[in-house]
Order: C-alpha cells, then sequence, then structure tokens
C-alpha cells in the first residue's frame, strides 16, 4: 500500500469515527435507538427504569445515617449490582462515560457556587415529585404512556406546568440574585490525557461487554438477567449523550427558545412505541401493569407539577442527569444525590401515613391508593381502537402545540 493510499484510508477511517463518535447524533436517531432498546427490555420482560434505582440509593443513605429505622425503609436492601434499576442507573452512567470519552467531551465541569444551591432545590423537588407520581419522566410520563395509561399524560400536563412555573421563577432568580453567579476557572485536563480519552472510552466498552458475558455465561439465572440489563444501561446511556436526548429540555426548550426538536423527538419515540408496545401486551408477552403506577390522576398531575419545578433549577431529568453526570457535570452529581436522598424519604413518609399504600381491601385486579390508582386504558375503554385514538390526539396535540410554537414563539416565557 502506497503512502498516498494509506493516508486517504486513515483519512477516511477518521471521518468515518468523527460521524459515529464525535459529531452529534440526530436528535431523532436517537429516540428511535431508546425505543428499540426499551422494546427489547420488553420483550424479555423487564422495563427501563430509573427512581427505583435513585430511591434505592437514597434509602442506602437513609439507613446509613440512621433515618431509615424511623422512615420504615427496609434495613436488608439487594446490593447495588443486583437491584435491577440501580445497575441500569449505573451502567447508564457508565455508557455516557465511554460516549463522552470516545467523542473527547468529557469534562469536569465546575458551577458557579448558586448552581449548588438550585441543584439541592431542585433534587429535592424531583424526589417528592417522582415520590407522588410514581417515577419520575420515565417512570411516570413515558413508561405509562407508552403502557397506554392516562397517568402518563397526566404527568404530561403536570411537567408542562411545572416547566412553565419553574423557569419563570428560574428567570426571577437570575434577575434578583447576584450572589454565587461567577462561575469558577474551568478545570484544566492535560492535552495528552484528553488525547487518550478514546482509549479509556474503548476500555470502558470492553469492560463492560466482559462484564455482561461473565454475568450471562454464569450459569446463574438472576446474573443472566441482569447481563441483559448491564448491556441495556450502557446502550440507553450511550444513546443518550450522543443524540442528547433529555426528557427535561422536550418540556422546557419550547417556553425558552421556541426550540422543539427535543419534544418532537420524544413524540417521534412514542409514536413508534406505543403500537408496538400494544402488540406486545396483545400476545401478553409483558403485563402492562408491571410500569403503570398506582397515582392516576392525582399523584401523576400534582408529582409532575412539583417535578416539573425541580427539574429546571436541578438542570435536568431524572435520566438526563445520569447521562450529563457520565459527562463530568459536578452540578448533577449534587441534584442526584439529593433526588436520591429526598425520593427515599418522601416515599418512604408517604407510605407511613398512608398515603401511598396499596389498598388491601381493593377487589379489582388493579392497585389503588389514595394518589389514584392503576388506569389502563384498554381496560377502561373495552377497546384499543378508543386507546389508540385517545393516545393520538394527544400527541398530535402535542406535536401541534410545539410547531406552532417554532413559528409564532407565543408560547415564550423569556
Amino acid at each position: 500500500m502506497s503512502t498516498k493510499t494509506q493516508a486517504k484510508w486513515l483519512a477516511g477511517f477518521k471521518a468515518d469515527y468523527d460521524k459515529l463518535f464525535v459529531k452529534k447524533w440526530s436528535s431523532y436517531m436517537g429516540a428511535v435507538l431508546l425505543v428499540i432498546v426499551i422494546l427489547g427490555l420488553m420483550v424479555n420482560g423487564m422495563v427501563w427504569g430509573v427512581f427505583g434505582g435513585v430511591k434505592f440509593w437514597g434509602d442506602w443513605f437513609n439507613n446509613l445515617i440512621g433515618l431509615g429505622a424511623i422512615l420504615g425503609v427496609p434495613h436488608e436492601l439487594d446490593s447495588f449490582w443486583m437491584h435491577r434499576m440501580s445497575l441500569m442507573n449505573t451502567t447508564l452512567v457508565l455508557g455516557s462515560l465511554c460516549a463522552a470519552l470516545l467523542s473527547r467531551q468529557f469534562a469536569p465541569n465546575r458551577p458557579p457556587k448558586l448552581e449548588y444551591l438550585w441543584a439541592l432545590l431542585g433534587g429535592c423537588f424531583m424526589g417528592i415529585g417522582a415520590a407522588l407520581a410514581g417515577g419520575c419522566t420515565t417512570g411516570g410520563f413515558f413508561n405509562p404512556v407508552l403502557h397506554a395509561s392516562p397517568a402518563g399524560w397526566a404527568m404530561w400536563l403536570g411537567l408542562l406546568a411545572g416547566a412553565a412555573i419553574g423557569f419563570k421563577l428560574l428567570l426571577w432568580t437570575m434577575e434578583n440574585i447576584e450572589w454565587g453567579t461567577q462561575a469558577p476557572p474551568m478545570l484544566k485536563i492535560s492535552p495528552s490525557v484528553v488525547q487518550r480519552y478514546p482509549l479509556l472510552g474503548l476500555l470502558v466498552a470492553v469492560g463492560i461487554l466482559i462484564w455482561a458475558i461473565t454475568w450471562l455465561y454464569s450459569g446463574s439465572e438472576p446474573l443472566a438477567i441482569r447481563a441483559l440489563i448491564v448491556l441495556a444501561g450502557f446502550a440507553i446511556g450511550f444513546i443518550m449523550h450522543r443524540s442528547r436526548i433529555c426528557f427535561a429540555r422536550a418540556f422546557r426548550e419550547p417556553f425558552v427558545t421556541a426550540e422543539g426538536e427535543m419534544t418532537k423527538a420524544v413524540i417521534l419515540a412514542l409514536a413508534i412505541g406505543m403500537p408496538l408496545a400494544a402488540l406486545l401486551f396483545q400476545k401478553k408477552i409483558i403485563d402492562p401493569y408491571v410500569a403503570i403506577p398506582a397515582t392516576f390522576w392525582i399523584g401523576s398531575l400534582l408529582g409532575g407539577l412539583i417535578f416539573g419545578i425541580g427539574m429546571i433549577f436541578a438542570g435536568g431529568c431524572a435520566s438526563g442527569s445520569l447521562w450529563r453526570m457520565g459527562e463530568g457535570h459536578l452540578k448533577l452529581w449534587v441534584s442526584m444525590f439529593f433526588f436520591a436522598w429526598s425520593g427515599s424519604t418522601a416515599s418512604a413518609l408517604l407510605k407511613k401515613f398512608n398515603i401511598s399504600s396499596i389498598d388491601e381491601t381493593n377487589i379489582e385486579t388493579y392497585e389503588r391508593t389514595n394518589l389514584g390508582f392503576q388506569a389502563y386504558l384498554p381496560d377502561m375503554t373495552a377497546s384499543w381502537g378508543w386507546t389508540f385514538l385517545f393516545s393520538a390526539a394527544l400527541l398530535l396535540l402535542w406535536y401541534g402545540l410545539v410547531r406552532y410554537n417554532e413559528s409564532t414563539e407565543n408560547f415564550t416565557l423569556m
């Protein structure tokens, strides 16, 4: 091979690498890939969740500081690696870290001092909101909508209102608070270290693959199941980082800049996922109720409102915070800590005061609490036709409002 040919070959390889691992993926492609991974989990009888794992981390912390016994948190907890959602959250962060390293976009980011306060406040609001709604933007909104539950749409309405209120409050603080707004100096990383980022990213990917294969062929059924979770969580984190998928952006950006690409990507994901998920439910491959919280409609709506305010101050939703943690944003580490702690505490208190406890006298097939019940549209309407019509109408309404706002900016709050 001549020197000229070799140079062309290397240049072509670098161009392909840049397209795959450096340049941002389309949000729409990311949404489609995300749905594929989620459906893959569903085919294997599992669902994508975030808040369950985050609350589990908070349960551990509450037990560590002695609050667990007072709140009624179980003393005996799974390990961080055996709890399914904790494991998925952890590998999601690793997937994002891998993508950030491969693209040389990993950078420890220190926010201004005031942002740490907003991280604390936002994380606490997110934890309380998720406890009320039975999940975050993933488990309280996206999954229930995918699983044909109006609980997801109730939280959607709360999230829209919460994002608008949260943004107006944040604007007020920007106009009236000067303390702690100066950004600290950027942490400088040696160019030689940055140059080795792709190699470190490759090592993370290989480590995940070895981890999953080891568990898959361990001869243990629980570990084999968790091997799939390791791969799915890693893939979700990688996809979300590369395409910058964030549910908080989907609810926030129309109010900020009138930009609606992220919102339309989420709409596309639901439009593709809902009919495919319906086939899995009809074939009884997975029980739809496993991802429907008993919170329709009070818990979903109120929880969405509080969570929506919190995610604006925190700087991201639950899954968005996790993948940005992998990218190096220190504020999101603080947000996630208080999200976990408040989520555990609020969940325990709601159960302790019988607000979210399951009503054992209910003889129906669905669960009921003082926050609501497990609402499943095909059972409520006795028809998949009405279910699809209801869901499609709301998706079209959401798209129409976003598209109208992109053209007119009538809904922006700046």
